[in-house]
């Protein structure tokens, strides 16, 4: 396995109190040869987070201190470890200039990011962070007048990421593109979207983009899969999109869970 693409830190206010050195001697200690920390960038400052505790991302007042840190464990782990610093960038449709302006100011010091959806504007408005917990999912399932209605949303609102104009420094890997299906086994999938599943697909690979290989589902109590699962990882391969491996780990003993599941597919450096 060649490292884990998807890492968050102690600079996210709902992961752990791992320090970021942790997580470096774990992915060493498990063979990896790189390691890209992708921390979840600030919302908006127009933007309220819709999480009860507002802690979806880290403190926009942290951004300085988080690459600094990163920057000074490459430097001391060259010889050991290939360590990328950067961001997951929340993709929030109509906030797509303040999105580009964070990356303007910082895509210089980026070695590696990604771009994904997790939060959605119900027809009344109201914002939901559709991926926070079971109960939350399903009052944004009534708020957008059903499932079939909430997995277009989502569906749509990645399409809109993958097309989006953020800039020379736009993340060029797209997140978890299943999310949604973090509580299916509460909220079964209301119908097949495998044709919105294949357009979106096929926007990746027009637009030149990785997909986002994330383990982090297995371990969900209600997903149980990947995000994605076998049968649209297939199709990426099919398509010739780079395949990038992601644990989402929010705490260092998650670097590289699951990549058993991962040692049968092509995967690949993400482009930096």
């Amino acid at each position: 396995m060649i490292g884990d693409f998807h890492v968050h830190t102690q600079y996210c206010q709902h992961g752990s109190a791992d320090k970021m050195e942790a997580y470096v001697l774990q992915a060493i200690e498990k063979g990896l040869t790189h390691l890209s920390f992708t921390e979840h960038a600030p919302l908006p400052e127009s933007f309220t987070d819709p999480a009860p505790q507002q802690d979806s991302t880290m403190d926009r007042d942290k951004v300085e201190a988080y690459l600094k840190e990163g920057q000074a464990l490459q430097k001391q782990y060259e010889q050991d470890l290939q360590i990328n610093i950067g961001f997951e960038v929340d993709y929030i449709q109509g906030y797509e200039y303040e999105t580009k302006q964070f990356l303007d100011m910082y895509g210089a010091e980026i070695d590696d990011s990604i771009l994904s959806v997790h939060m959605l504007q119900a027809p009344n408005k109201s914002f939901f962070c559709m991926d926070f917990s079971e109960e939350t999912f399903g009052r944004a399932a009534k708020a957008f007048g059903g499932l079939n209605l909430l997995y277009k949303a989502y569906y749509d609102s990645l399409q809109a990421s993958v097309e989006a104009e953020l800039g020379r420094f736009k993340p060029k890997r797209i997140g978890h593109i299943t999310l949604i299906q973090k509580f299916q086994l509460a909220y079964p999938q209301p119908a097949d979207f495998w044709e919105e599943q294949q357009q979106l697909l096929a926007l990746i690979k027009k637009n030149g983009y990785e997909l986002d290989v994330n383990t982090a589902g297995l371990f969900k109590p209600l997903c149980k899969e990947m995000y994605p699962p076998v049968r649209l990882i297939h199709h990426a391969i099919e398509l010739g999109i780079p395949l990038v491996s992601g644990s989402d780990s929010h705490a260092a003993a998650g670097i590289g869970k699951g990549f058993e599941e991962l040692q049968d597919y092509p995967l690949q450096l993400p482009q930096t």
